[in-house]
């Protein structure tokens, strides 16, 4: 569920008309539902209120300091991959005892950041990485609170892309091997081994996975604690997918009933990583149509937003469904390809999409761009990022401005040579 209905044919969000938005901030932009974000924020982590539990959501997913703050007053914390997730969830008031650190390629400044944040727990890739951590931890007078993240091999039946559980996937440690980490670990001096952390991709549409991932996971805790390495936390990261077409993902009800059932007879932490689920469907990218062009085999309508705004059609080939902001009258359709104005044949958003017949000046919103939308954003082809906005009942905020020219080139210099 969320936020942005029709009234009297028109888009709205919460309270506010989406075409007054676009007069004040132009387009394209972000806009996203602060009303939306609670509830879904609060149903998931509801579902899991009858066991010991820490929903930390994902900031690659959306990391507009804006959302964060709003989690973060929701009592969540964050799962974060890089020194800059950490920055922009302190800046936001996240609680470092509630943020835990994720990522294959973790650098000492980074790890040395997070301990000296004294963050709840970094999630180890790679037996290389162990060492890493306790020499940076030796060198602050600190031990580092870890889990390894175990690579389970389970096969989440998403796209190849997000798939992150698999033996081929760069993620995580093959489970035989954790076990030989885990024994050396509690041999060093600076690391205090607290939790096991599993994740296997993003955008998963069923249970069972998730389930076959815990259960692996399980064993190896009780396989751990018969070494007598104890373990306060299990993580089972996110990747629990919601609907842009015709997917049918689980609720978080019934998500959340079958992990609570895996984890019966282990008395641990549950840690949880949503993000798409949170945040996809309480945002959409606003767009403006600048021409129609009908050829002999397409027609082609242009957009003002392009694949730097929202890459997720172009690298997946995701389907994101389109809306126009103002119904038009009447039931005329087209099929056209919806398109930005970069240079990439892969600029697209829609492909022979049947739409409502739409004109030039039109305003069209693409759902379900709440999550990887502006976080994967870039200055391709030198178009400045968009702004974001924030609707929160019959008010909106600019939660991040228009970049411009100018922050184009904000850090470059010409050599004196070139002078």
């Amino acid at each position: 569920m969320h936020d942005f209905n029709y009234l009297n044919d028109e888009l709205y969000c919460e309270d506010v008309a989406v075409r007054d938005i676009a007069a004040a901030v132009g387009t394209p932009f972000y806009l996203y539902s602060a009303r939306t974000l609670e509830n879904h924020f609060r149903v998931f982590d509801g579902a899991f209120e009858g066991i010991k539990h820490l929903t930390c959501f994902s900031v690659k997913a959306n990391s507009n300091l804006a959302v964060l703050r709003l989690i973060a007053g929701l009592g969540g914390g964050f799962d974060i991959v890089s020194g800059g997730e950490l920055f922009r969830a302190l800046r936001a008031g996240a609680d470092p005892r509630k943020v835990v650190f994720s990522g294959v390629g973790k650098q000492p400044p980074e790890l040395a950041y997070a301990l000296e944040h004294n963050i709840l727990m970094i999630n180890l890739e790679s037996s290389q990485e162990l060492t890493a951590i306790d020499e940076v931890a030796g060198r602050l007078g600190v031990r580092a609170p870890i889990a390894i993240r175990v690579n389970p091999h389970i096969d989440p039946r998403t796209h190849p892309y997000i798939s992150t559980g698999l033996k081929k996937n760069k993620f995580g440690i093959e489970m035989k091997r954790a076990i030989e980490d885990y024994r050396r670990a509690q041999q060093l001096k600076h690391v205090e081994v607290v939790g096991v952390d599993c994740h296997i991709g993003s955008q998963i549409t069923e249970s069972g996975p998730f389930v076959d991932a815990l259960a692996k996971i399980k064993e190896l805790v009780h396989t751990l604690r018969g070494h007598d390495i104890p373990l306060r936390y299990i993580d089972v990261g996110g990747g629990l997918g919601i609907t842009y077409d015709r997917e049918q993902p689980p609720h978080p009800r019934e998500y959340a009933a079958a992990l609570i059932r895996e984890m019966q007879g282990l008395d641990a932490t549950l840690i949880l990583e949503p993000g798409r689920v949170i945040v996809g469907n309480a945002g959409i990218l606003v767009t403006r149509v600048l021409y129609i062009k009908r050829g002999t085999e397409k027609t082609f309508v242009t957009v003002d937003a392009a694949m730097n705004d929202l890459i997720r059609p172009t690298l997946y080939g995701a389907f994101q469904a389109i809306q126009p902001v103002i119904r038009p009258a009447g039931d005329a359709t087209m099929v056209a390809d919806v398109v930005g104005p970069i240079c990439e044949s892969g600029d697209f958003f829609a492909r022979d999409r049947a739409l409502p017949r739409v004109a030039p000046d039109d305003l069209l919103a693409i759902m379900g761009a709440g999550a990887y939308g502006f976080t994967m954003s870039s200055n391709y082809n030198s178009r400045p990022r968009v702004p974001e906005v924030m609707v929160r009942g019959k008010e909106f905020h600019l939660v991040r401005k228009r970049e411009g020219y100018d922050d184009l080139v904000r850090g470059e210099s010409i050599p004196q040579w070139l002078q």
